[in-house]
């Protein structure tokens, strides 16, 4: 039996909660922002490909996963990040926004802060390389 929504309310429209995150797309000029919110692990994984997939077919400058809403980094959230950026190739610019241990701090231990351009803010990562 389907749990009601404890809060109707919500910005998020249901389509985009899956295992427990939520992404939602942003356009900003020339980039897209997907903005994730949650746990992002191997159940919730697939909605940020599927995401990153739409947002890649649209050929942007510039793609920003936004992490600042995640509460749980997992290794296969961490693996969904680098294969976005070899699925952007060399037309997309691939960034990721990530402050704290949850994101940061869990990046910078595993090295992925040298492979992935990370910025605190999303105005921030909008605005590098202009």
């Amino acid at each position: 039996m389907p749990v009601p929504d404890p809060n109707p309310s919500s910005p998020h429209p249901p389509s985009g909660n899956a295992g427990g995150v939520t992404v939602n797309a942003e356009q900003h000029g020339d980039a897209v922002a997907l903005v994730v919110t949650g746990e992002l692990d191997m159940l919730s994984t697939p909605k940020l490909d599927e995401m990153v997939t739409t947002a890649l077919r649209g050929k942007p400058q510039v793609l920003v996963i936004d992490l600042t809403g995640v509460t749980f980094l997992a290794s296969a959230g961490m693996a969904a990040l680098v294969s976005a950026q070899q699925a952007a190739g060399e037309n997309t610019t691939v960034r990721v926004v990530a402050t704290g241990r949850a994101t940061a701090r869990s990046l910078q231990v595993v090295g992925l802060d040298e492979q992935l351009p990370i910025h605190p803010t999303l105005d921030e990562a909008l605005a590098a390389g202009r």
